[in-house]
This record gives structure tokens, sequence and C-alpha cells, in this order.
């Protein structure tokens, strides 16, 4: 049974795996095969061709890697999850460890397996991890032609334009929470198709679904795992189930719960394309949350059936290494784990054109692998695709501190940015206690932290780093390395976490700070990254866990939009300003070094700067950006030039048309206050 792990030294938590793992450094030499040296997993032969199936009408193409193996059979089904083989076919040692076979005939909509023999021993049966198809539950494979799962007018989709990659501003969502709900008016509820109606609205009339992100103003959808995950018993979705999908099991597949027939391999792709689609028409683009550091099991998993151990890495006295805290890790660093992950990688972004992809515990994957694979994706697919990850690990790797993808080697990744915990914490207090508390709610000795934020992380001469909660220099080359954000999926809601840590606050008062902490984000440097239903106060009634908990704690709420109306609102023109003015989306650390300058307001609960000229150099514009976390009301007049200003942004509206102009500048308590001129 999977269960989300807690970990007080990293910065969100991923799913864990209660299981008892085997030693993998006892494998069987290839007798039979290819005689190779399998003494250690380093002198397995790597191979760098194309692996999986290749189907046509006259014949279908199978090739699978593992040396190891001393026999492999291919089974073929006429069912995707019962039934015998109707036919076994053996196929033959190729290359470089490999298995190959062409079986005559149109297979199209045929199940297969494969099965690997290891010395005397016989393994479980697996579709194999190059699986572009399955049937319902992801244990057989399906042969399908691709091209009959593409949409109409897929050849015709675009990329909705992305001129920089700090333009972008990140909307996480959990496919089944968006539309669940008996008040979201989807009629494909909980699936991808859900996310591909239009017009929907709640029983208030406000819009909901795809409509809903469209009116936020957001450039990406964060998609959580929609790969093929384990959990979730496709055959039984008339019964309550619910699972984030940090569990992989056949990662080239979408999930078969989200579509409207998991036993057809075909339509949970289709399904996928048309859902991509429908975001592109809407000018948005689509990132996939990836979990490629650990499987759901070890032993069982498919990457074992293969080639029993190599795909992890191993501690001294041969059991899995676990820096995901899930019992196992996978081995990047290695030739052919490498290839699969850059390929799985591609796979996506060419047959599904999507636009960015999230690594979970990014810090367990070696940094060489994801340069690779951020060079490939933006010289192969298109350089304004997004890559971003978790810059730490959950527990210690066997991986040396120095190759690892952590937010502290961000300088060594070329164009993959890392989430900011500093800023997170810095906000509303740390993740793991309750009741420590942040800026927002009046700590004391957070000003530099927020400052840090601000500034994404980059380097800037008015930052005391020493006095930064948790990264004491600065880690992000250029501020698109940095994606800011408050609150995801983990951990609290934004408004649980406020609620929970000052239990005497009003609601008017958790409001107010709620309104504050987004204020932040949406105006620093970097990529903001917002949690789906943030925006109209979403609460999963104080859950720290959700990872399977029922539709009740995660379906988004669609009434919440109308009781919190005033607060959708303000997202809403925040958004819109920070599209509207380049000065919020700067590209280089040297422009916000050069434009902007933080206020000393020698006052340690007020952060406060003003930006001279645009993001292009060439504005001669002023904007003035001040955080207020004292109770009371403070005026700022004499710390701002003199002149008439321009309010966008206070403690209770956001707007890019202003709100009023003013020359004597007062800032209201727990509140921002964005100015112009």
């Amino acid at each position: 049974m999977a269960t989300r792990k807690h970990t007080q030294l990293i910065g969100s938590l991923l799913l864990g795996v209660s299981i008892v793992f085997s030693s993998c450094n006892s494998t069987p030499k290839a007798d039979g095969h290819n005689d190779f040296d399998t003494s250690t997993y380093e002198n397995y032969p790597s191979f760098t061709g194309d692996l999986g199936v290749t189907y046509s009408k006259q014949a279908t193409a199978f090739k699978i890697w593992s040396p190891t193996a001393t026999k492999v059979v291919i089974n073929l089904y006429e069912n995707g999850l019962t039934g015998k083989p109707y036919k076994v076919t053996e196929m033959k040692p190729s290359e470089k460890g490999t298995w190959s076979s062409s079986i005559k005939g149109d297979l199209f909509g045929k199940y297969y397996t494969f099965q690997v023999t290891v010395g005397d021993k016989q393994l479980d049966e697996t579709p194999g991890i190059y699986a572009t198809a399955v049937g319902v539950n992801g244990k057989r494979g399906q042969v399908i032609d691709l091209a009959t799962t593409n949409p109409n007018g897929w050849a015709n989709d675009q990329r909705p334009e992305l001129k920089e990659l700090t333009d972008a501003i990140l909307y996480e969502i959990h496919v089944r929470d968006i539309t669940i709900a008996e008040n979201s008016g989807a009629k494909n509820k909980g699936k991808f198709l859900g996310l591909t109606e239009t017009g929907t609205v709640s029983d208030k009339g406000l819009k909901t679904g795809i409509d809903h992100i469209e009116e936020l103003g957001v450039t990406h959808v964060h998609l959580l795992p929609s790969f093929d995950y384990h959990t979730i018993d496709e055959s039984k979705l008339d019964q309550a189930q619910y699972n984030w999908g940090y569990d992989p099991q056949n990662y080239n597949v979408p999930e078969g719960s989200y579509s409207t027939d998991p036993s057809n391999g075909g339509v949970r792709i289709k399904e996928f394309k048309e859902m991509v689609s429908a975001f592109h028409k809407k000018g948005i683009r689509v990132v996939l949350d990836v979990v490629y550091n650990h499987t759901f099991s070890g032993d069982e998993s498919n990457f074992s059936l293969e080639v029993p151990g190599y795909y992890y890495r191993q501690n001294n006295e041969g059991s899995y290494s676990n820096a995901s805290a899930c019992g196992n890790e996978t081995a990047s660093e290695r030739a052919m784990v490498r290839k699969y992950i850059v390929e799985s990688v591609l796979y996506w972004a060419k047959e599904y054109h999507l636009d960015g992809f999230r690594f979970d515990l990014m810090g367990i994957h070696d940094v060489e692998t994801m340069n690779i694979l951020a060079k490939r994706l933006k010289e192969e697919v298109d350089p304004s695709i997004l890559i971003y990850g978790e810059g730490w690990n959950a527990g210690d790797s066997p991986l040396p501190e120095s190759k690892r993808a952590l937010k502290a080697n961000t300088p060594k990744l070329v164009g993959v940015a890392a989430f900011s915990d500093d800023i997170r914490d810095g906000l509303k207090g740390s993740v793991f206690y309750d009741d420590n508390i942040g800026f927002v709610q009046g700590a004391d000795g957070l000003s530099e932290t927020i400052k840090f934020g601000i500034v994404a992380s980059t380097q800037h001469p008015q930052v005391d780093y020493k006095a930064v909660n948790y990264s004491k220099s600065p880690w992000a080359p250029t501020p698109s390395q940095t994606i800011s954000y408050v609150s995801c999926h983990d951990n609290h809601t934004l408004f649980d976490k406020l609620k929970v840590s000052q239990p005497k606050a009003s609601d008017s008062e958790l409001k107010k700070m709620h309104k504050l902490t987004s204020a932040v984000i949406l105006t620093s440097q970097g990529i903001p990254f917002i949690h789906s239903g943030a925006e109209m106060l979403r609460t999963k009634g104080g859950e720290h866990n959700s990872y399977n908990k029922p539709d009740a704690i995660n379906k988004l709420n669609w009434d919440w939009k109308f009781e919190n109306k005033d607060i959708f609102d303000y997202y809403q023109g925040l958004i819109a300003l920070r599209k509207a003015h380049p000065a919020f989306r700067m590209t280089s650390t040297e422009m916000i070094q050069k434009h902007l300058k933080f206020i000393d307001f020698k006052d340690q609960h007020m952060v406060g700067y003003i930006i001279n000229g645009n993001a292009n150099g060439d504005s001669t514009e002023s904007i003035a950006v001040i955080f207020n976390a004292n109770k009371s009301a403070k005026n700022i007049s004499k710390y701002l030039p003199k002149g008439k200003w321009k309010v966008l942004v206070d403690g209770n509206k956001a707007s890019v048309k202003g709100l009023k102009t003013t020359s004597s500048i007062t800032i209201d308590g727990v509140s921002a206050l964005v100015l112009s001129k």
C-alpha cells in the first residue's frame, strides 16, 4: 500500500511504499545469450537504438534490452487482463544485450507481454518498459497504430506563444480534482475529457473547469502525474478510489482511470491528446509531472522484470537505496536508465505535444542526465519548453552530492529550474510544523528571505544571504531557474496552513494574509506557481497529506469561487498586472541588479523595492512594490520619490488600470501595495 511519507529535511514529500527489498547485486550471467561480464552494472552493454514495439499491418517488431536473460518470449492475448495467450513466440538474442522478434500479420488491437528467464528462473510477465499502450490496469501492452489516436486537427495543434521562460505562470492541477465535484458543470467528471468541456458553470453561474483556468489568466497548467500509475484499480471505477499518482507503473502511457474506457489502450491516448489540444486552443500550455526517481515496487516493477536490479541504485550491502522514501530509487547515471528517461520525456513532448516537465524529487537524478534531456528537448522540440523540479531528496543516496540535481547545484544545470522552499516557508512558515509561522503571520527575522525570493534566488547586492532561512548563497544563475511558490498538492493548502498556524485569527485576517502571500509570489521575479484552488481559498479541511483521501477532501468545490470572489478577482488582477508589466518578468540576473532597488524601511516586518525601467530597459516607468506584515497601517511617503503615484494593487484589489492616484502613500496592515508613475 502506497503511503505519503514526511521527512523534515526536505521541502516536499513523495509517495512511499512499505516493502522489504532483497539484494540486487547477485545477477546470473547471461548463459546462452551474449557472453557479457555482468559482475557490476557498469559492465552491462548499452544499446543506442530503438526499443519497444513497432507496428505495421504486415508485421509487428518487438525489441527489448535484457542482457542477463537466458530466454525471452512474447505472449499474445486477445484480452487485456484475463485469459491465456493464444500465441507464444520465443525471441532471438541480438546485439548488445537486446532480444528481438518480428511477428507477421496485422496485430492491431492485440495484447502482449514479454516474459524473461534469467538463469533457470522465469520472471513474471511485463508489458515492457517502453510500452506506449496498455490494457486495463497496465498489465499487458497493446499493439496500436498511434496515428489512429490523433484527434481531429492534431497535426495543426500549435503551442501557445511563450517569448521568455519568465513569462510563464504555472497552475498545478489534479485531473480528477478539477471537475469531479457535482457543481463543476462537467459531464465527464474526473476525466481528461472533463478538461476539454467549454461553457461549464457552477450552480452559482460562475465559470468552472478549463474556462475558469483561462479566466484566471495563467499560461501553463501543471498536471499531477497522469501517466499510468499503480494504485487505482481501473476495472473497478464504480468504487471510490483516489491517488495523486506518485506510484509509477507504465511511464509512457496515460492513466486509464482518467479515460472513458481504460480497457482500450487507444482511448486514453486520444483523450489525453484532446485535453492538450483543448488547453492549447485556450492559449494555455501543458506541463506533466514526471516521477522517474522511483517506481511503485522494486523487484516486481517492469524495470526489474526485464533486467533485475539494473535500473536501481543499491547500498553497499546490496539492498535498494532509498533517497525517494519510497523503497527504491532509480540510477539515472547508468547508461540505459539515462537513455530511458531522456527518450521517455522526448516521447511525451513529441507524441503528446507537451510543453514542459516537472521532475519529482529531482535531486535523486544526476546533473548530467538532466542537462542531456534539457538540451535535447530544447533542440529537438522547442527551446521554450519548461523543465523544473524539486531540488532535494527525501533521504541520502549513493550518488555523490556534487552530481545530484539539487537546488544547490542549479548553477550546474542548463535550462533547468528548481522550486524555492526558501520563499515558500519564509512567507507562511515551515510545511512540517503546524504552529511555525512566516513573514505574513508576523514572524521576526524573515525580511532577507523575502528579498531573496523577490530576486528569484539570484545574486543581488542588497540581500544579506547570511540571514536567509535555508540558502546562505544565491543558487539560481538566472531568474528563469527559480520556481516561486507558497503551496502545492503536498502538505496543507495555503488557507489551511494560515488557519492552523493562526487559530485565533478571524476569517478577514486570514484573507489578508492569504492576499499578501499571493501578492508576493505573483510580483516576484522568476516563475510563479499557483496551487489550483488557492485563488478561491481552497481547503482540505486541515488535511496535511491527502494523497489517497476521498474526493470530499481533494475536490475543488466551485461554491468557493462564489463565496470568495474577491480572492479570485485579486489573483486575476495580479496575474494581469504581471503580464502587462515586463518589470515583474526580468530575464537576467544583471537586469534585476540594475533595475530593482530595495527600500530600507528599518522595519523587519516590511519589505519593499522600486523598479526603474521595464525588463527591456527602454521605459522610464517606475514601479514601487511594498509588503507590510505589521498589523497596523504605515505611511511610507518619505521612502518614495515625491509626486503622484497610481495605485495598481492594495490590500483589497488589483487592477492593471489602477485603483486611484495619490501623493500621500499609506499601506494598510497585512497587505501589499503596488504603485506606478
